[in-house]
C-alpha cells in the first residue's frame, strides 16, 4: 500500500470537511498534508426524487433536506438498511420483499467540504477507487466527467480538480447509475441471493490527494531472495514522475529503506510522465544482507518494511509516499504429474485456505475484519481466495500482510457464464470478453487493481480466470499487462483444469465437490476433488450453524421443520436445498426429533468431513499442493459453505478445519484405515512418537498400538496400520496422540467410526457431488452409555476464560460443545477463540480448554459457561 507523506508548509493544502446538509461542524486533518479520505458527511437520495440537476446539486449551500445521511464506502441499499428504510433484510425471507424497482434508476451522492488556499504550484486531485457501475461527476457547479468515461466496477478514476476547487466551501455531487445486464460488474453468482440494488454505489474510498507540480505515482518494490541461503535479498524500486505544471521541471528523487538511502536527479518536459528505476546494479545498497523475510503463517514471521520516497522540484518538496512491503520471493512449479504448486522463498507451500466473501451490501467494518483474520489464523489456514470481491479498502490486504495470510486474487466467474453476465457465449470453454471493447475494459480492470495492490506481499498469484479461462486474445493481453506491471508473481490461467493455447495447462483443478460427501471421499477419490494436486474450490456443501444462529436467522415461525425459509438461506440454483445433506444425515446419524437435536448433531457431520478434507491434503503430501475450502465466510446468514457464519459464530466445520490444518498433526486415513504424521513446518521431527487407542461403543479398549518414527520437514509419513473394525460393535472411537519429540506439546485427535463403511458411487459422480451407494451407520451414537463430566469455568484474566473438564466415569464422553455466554443477556460472546471445541474425553480423562475473546464484547456483562454433550449424564 502506498500512502502520501507530509509536506513542508509552503505546499500545505489544509482541508476541513462539512456534512452534505446544513451542519457546520468541521473535521480538521490530523496531520498536515496527509491524504484525505472523504468518508463521513455524505448524503444520498434517489434521482427520481430530486428535481435539481448536477450543476445545482454541486453548488455549496444546496438545501439537501430529506436526503439520507451516508458514509463512503457504501452501496445504496446498504445505506438505506442502515437507516431503517428496510428492516432486518437478512431475517427469514425479508430480503424477498425488497423490490428492485427503486434501484433501476440513478442515485445521487453529495458532500460539502472546505479548503484553505493551497501554496503556489500545488495540484489537487480527486480519486475514486471504486464506482458501481458508472457515474456523472460534478464539482462546484461544473461537470468533471460523465458516465461515457466513468464506468467499470474495477476501474480507478484519478481526476485533476485543481481548476475546479476553490478556497472555502466546495460541493461534490455524484450521480451513480446501476449495472445493467451485460455489464462486467461484481456478483454473488450462486452463493446467496443477489442484492436488489446490484451493489450500486461508491463502494470504495473517495480520496482527495494533493502534491506540488511534480507528483510521485505508482511506487512499486519488487523483491527477490537468494533461496539457497536466505541471507541476501535484492530490491528493485520503480515509480513514475508526472509533471502537472505549466513548464519543464527538474529536481531530485530520493528514498530510504532498511536503513539505506538512495537518490537520483530527474528532468521532465511540460506534461511529461517518466518512469524511474532503482536497482542493485546502480545502487548496490539495495542488495540487503540478512534480510528479515516475509513468511506465510506456520512457516515463519511475516516481516514488513517501509520504503519512503520524496521528490523535490527546485529544492522544494513536491510529493512524497510511503510504501509498506515484505521481502519474499513467490514462485510456482509443475510436478512430474503436471500438478501446479507454489513456493515462498524457495520452500514449497501446501496452500490451505478458504474462499472469501465481502458483506452482501459491501459494508466493511474494521472490527469485523480484525475478528475474521483472528479466525483465519486460529483455523491454522495460510491463505484466502478472492473471487470477484476484493474488499472496500486496502485494510483486508494490510491484515493479510501483517498476519502472514497468502491471498489468491482473481476475477469472478460472474463474467464467464451467460446466465450471470447476460450475454451470449460463443465458446463455452472461454470466459467472456470476446469483443475488443470488452477486452480493453477487463484489461483496464486488471491494470488498475494490480497497481493498487502489488506492494502487498500477501498476494502470491494473479488469477485471470475462474470457472473458465480467458480467450487467447484476452489472455495474451492480460499476460502482457502483468509482465509490465508485476513480473514478481506467477499468473494462473484459471481456477479450473483448462489447457491454454497461449500458456499451456493451468495445472490446478476445480472438479468439486460442492455438496455433501462422506469423510472417506477425500482419501479415495482419484479423479475429481480428492487429495491430489491443487483443488482451488471445494467443500462438503452445507455447514449448518449452531442453534443460536438458526434462531437469529430464521425465527420461531420458520425454525422447524426444515422448509422454504431454510432453502432461502442455502445457495442458489443447484445448491438451493439441503436435499443431499439431509439424505446423508438421516442415513448416518438418524432422524432428528427437533431442531435442537438436529443443530447439535449437524456439528458432528460438519466436523468429520471438513477435518477429513484438510487432513487428507496434508497426509497425501507431496501429491497435494493446495486446498481451498469453498467457502470461508458468508455475505449474509446462510446454511452452506462457511466455517463461521455471518454472525461470527464458528460451527463444527471450524474446529474440524482447525484440527485438520495443524502444522504438526497425527491423522486417521479413511482410505487406508491407517495413521499418518503430518509435518508442514520447516524443521524435521526425528523422534516423533505416535499412540493409537481404539474403543468400542461401550468404551472398552479393543486395540492399542504405537510407533516411533522420523517425519521430515514439509512432509507426511505413515505411522501404523489399524486392525479391521469388527461388526460386533456398530461404532468405534479412535484416540490418537503424537509426541513431536521437541518442545511442542502433544497433539491429540479423536474420531468416531462405523463398522459399516461409507461406499461412494463414483459412476454417478459429477462436478457437484459424488453420491453414496451406501452409508456408514452412526445411529448407535444416540444410545451410548452415559458419561459423568464435571465442568468448572473461571475468568483467568480479562479476555481469557478457562474451562476444566473432568470425565469422572469409565465411559467416553462424546462430542461436547462449549459455549461462552453473556450471563444476563443469555447471548453468546462473539467472536470467540476456543483452544478446542466439540471435545470428546476418554474414560477418566481431564482437559483444560481456554476461550479467548475481546472483553468489550461482554458489553458490561459477565461471562458464563454453557455446554451440550452427546451422552452426558444430568447434573
Amino acid at each position: 500500500m502506498a500512502r502520501c507523506l507530509p509536506f513542508p508548509l509552503p505546499l500545505l493544502l489544509a482541508l476541513t470537511f462539512l456534512s452534505a446538509g446544513r451542519a457546520r461542524a468541521a473535521q480538521t486533518l490530523p496531520e498536515p498534508g496527509s491524504p484525505v479520505v472523504l468518508r463521513e458527511g455524505w448524503a444520498l437520495r434517489s434521482a427520481a426524487r430530486v428535481a435539481a440537476d448536477g450543476a445545482a446539486l454541486s453548488r455549496p449551500g444546496f438545501a439537501a433536506e430529506g436526503w439520507y445521511p451516508a458514509r463512503v464506502p457504501s452501496t445504496v441499499l446498504g445505506t438505506l438498511v442502515d437507516h431503517g428504510v428496510y428492516s432486518d433484510p437478512f431475517f427469514a425471507r425479508n430480503l424477498e420483499s425488497i423490490s428492485t424497482e427503486p434501484f433501476q434508476g440513478s442515485w445521487w451522492y453529495r458532500k460539502e467540504f472546505e479548503l484553505e488556499a493551497p501554496g503556489p504550484g500545488a495540484r489537487t486531485r480527486l480519486v475514486f477507487d471504486g464506482i458501481n457501475y458508472s457515474a456523472d461527476l460534478w464539482l462546484n457547479g461544473r461537470k468533471l466527467a460523465g458516465r461515457d468515461s466513468v464506468y467499470g466496477v474495477w476501474r480507478t478514476f484519478d481526476l485533476d480538480v485543481t481548476e475546479f476547487v476553490r478556497p472555502g466551501r466546495n460541493a461534490l455531487a455524484i450521480e451513480v447509475f446501476p449495472p445493467r445486464r451485460g455489464d462486467f460488474t461484481m456478483g454473488f453468482v450462486d452463493w446467496n441471493p443477489w442484492p436488489p440494488d446490484g451493489n450500486m454505489g461508491l463502494f470504495r474510498e473517495v480520496r482527495l490527494r494533493r502534491s506540488g507540480s511534480v507528483s510521485l505515482e505508482d511506487v512499486f518494490v519488487q523483491t527477490s531472495v537468494d533461496t539457497e541461503t536466505l541471507r541476501e535479498a535484492s530490491l528493485i524500486i520503480t515509480a513514475d514522475l508526472v509533471n502537472h505544471g505549466a513548464e519543464a521541471a527538474s529536481g531530485t528523487v530520493s528514498g530510504r529503506v532498511a536503513g539505506v538511502e538512495f537518490r537520483t536527479d530527474y528532468a521532465l518536459a511540460l506534461g511529461e510522465r517518466k518512469s524511474i528505476r532503482f536497482s542493485p546494479e546502480q545502487f548496490p545498497e539495495l542488495r540487503l544482507r540478512e534480510p528479515r523475510l516475509w513468511w506465510p503463517r506456520n512457516m515463519g514471521k511475516p516481516e514488513l518494511y517501509t520504503l519512503t520516497m520524496r521528490v523535490t522540484q527546485g529544492g522544494v518538496a513536491s510529493d512524497a509516499q510511503a510504501v509498506d512491503f515484505g521481502i519474499r520471493q513467490v514462485g510456482d512449479y509443475l510436478d512430474a504429474q503436471g500438478r501446479r504448486g507454489y513456493t515462498v522463498n524457495g520452500q514449497k507451500v501446501l496452500i490451505r485456505g478458504g474462499g472469501w466473501s465481502d458483506d452482501m451490501f459491501l459494508r466493511e467494518d474494521e472490527k469485523n475484519l480484525e475478528a475474521q483474520f483472528r479466525y483465519i489464523k486460529h483455523l491454522n489456514l495460510n491463505a484466502i481466495r478472492l473471487e470477484g470481491f476484493w474488499g472496500s479498502s486496502q485494510r483486508l490486504y494490510e491484515l493479510a500482510d501483517r498476519d502472514g495470510i497468502l491471498v489468491m486474487a482473481g476475477f469472478s466467474c460472474q463474467w464467464e457464464w451467460p446466465e450471470y453476465l447476460g450475454k451470449p457465449q460463443p465458446d463455452e470453454k472461454y470466459g467472456m470478453a470476446f469483443e475488443a471493447s470488452e477486452r480493453s475494459l477487463l484489461s483496464a480492470y486488471l491494470r488498475d487493481q494490480v497497481r493498487w495492490l502489488r506492494n502487498h506481499p500477501s498476494i502470491f498469484v494473479w488469477l485471470v480466470g475462474s470457472d473458465k479461462m480467458p480467450a487467447p486474445e484476452a489472455e495474451t493481453l492480460y499476460r502482457a499487462d502483468l509482465a509490465a506491471l508485476d513480473p514478481s508473481r506467477p499468473v494462473l490461467l484459471s481456477a479450473g483444469g483448462w489447457v491454454s493455447t497461449v500458456s499451456g495447462p493451468s495445472g490446478v483443478k476445480m472438479r468439486g465437490p460442492y455438496d455433501y460427501v462422506t469423510p472417506n471421499y477425500w482419501y479415495v477419490d482419484t479423479t475429481r476433488g480428492g487429495a491430489y494436486g491443487f483443488n482451488t474450490e471445494t467443500s462438503a456443501g452445507p455447514e449448518i450453524p449452531p442453534l443460536w444462529s438458526l434462531k437469529k436467522m430464521l425465527g420461531a415461525d420458520h425454525l422447524w421443520p426444515i422448509g422454504p425459509a431454510w432453502d432461502f438461506h442455502c445457495g442458489r440454483f443447484s445448491f438451493g436445498t439441503l436435499t443431499a445433506y439431509m439424505n446423508a444425515y438421516r442415513n448416518r446419524y438418524g432422524e432428528a426429533r427437533g431442531v435442537e437435536e438436529f443443530a447439535f448433531k449437524a456439528q458432528a457431520a460438519n466436523y468429520e468431513t471438513t477435518r477429513a478434507m484438510f487432513e487428507a491434503f496434508g497426509a497425501r503430501k507431496p501429491a497435494t499442493t493446495g486446498i481451498i475450502q469453498w467457502m470461508l465466510n458468508s455475505a449474509w446468514p446462510r446454511l452452506i459453505w462457511q466455517l463461521y457464519d455471518y454472525f461470527l459464530m464458528p460451527n463444527g466445520a471450524f474446529y474440524g478445519a482447525r484440527n485438520g490444518s495443524r502444522p504438526v498433526s497425527v491423522v486417521y486415513d479413511y482410505g487406508e484405515h491407517a495413521v499418518s504424521v503430518v509435518n508442514e513446518t520447516l524443521v524435521d521431527l526425528p523422534n516423533a512418537a505416535v499412540r493409537a487407542r481404539l474403543y468400542d461403543r461401550d468404551s472398552r479398549l479393543v486395540f492399542e498400538g504405537g510407533a516411533k518414527m522420523p517425519c521430515l520437514k514439509n512432509a507426511a509419513a505413515r505411522a501404523l496400520k489399524l486392525p479391521p473394525l469388527a461388526a460386533k460393535s456398530p461404532v468405534y472411537f479412535l484416540a490418537l496422540e503424537l509426541e513431536p519429540g521437541d518442545s511442542r506439546p502433544p497433539v491429540r485427535n479423536f474420531y468416531w467410526l462405523s463398522a459399516k463403511p461409507d461406499v461412494l458411487d463414483f459412476e454417478k459422480a459429477d462436478w457437484r457431488v459424488t453420491p453414496n451407494q451406501s452409508f456408514a451407520d452412526l445411529t448407535a451414537l444416540s444410545s451410548l452409555p452415559r458419561a459423568k463430566v464435571g465442568f468448572a469455568g473461571k475468568l483467568r484474566s480479562p479476555g481469557e476464560y478457562e474451562v476444566a473438564l473432568t470425565n469422572a466415569s469409565d465411559k467416553v464422553a462424546f462430542f461436547i460443545e462449549l459455549r461462552l455466554m453473556r450471563k444476563r443477556a443469555k447471548e453468546p460472546v462473539l467472536p470467540v477463540l476456543w483452544d478446542d471445541n466439540y471435545i470428546s474425553l476418554l474414560p477418566r480423562e481431564s482437559r483444560a480448554i481456554m476461550a479467548r475473546f475481546d472483553e468489550t464484547d461482554l458489553r458490561g456483562d459477565k461471562p458464563a459457561l454453557e455446554w451440550t454433550g452427546w451422552n452426558l449424564k444430568g447434573p
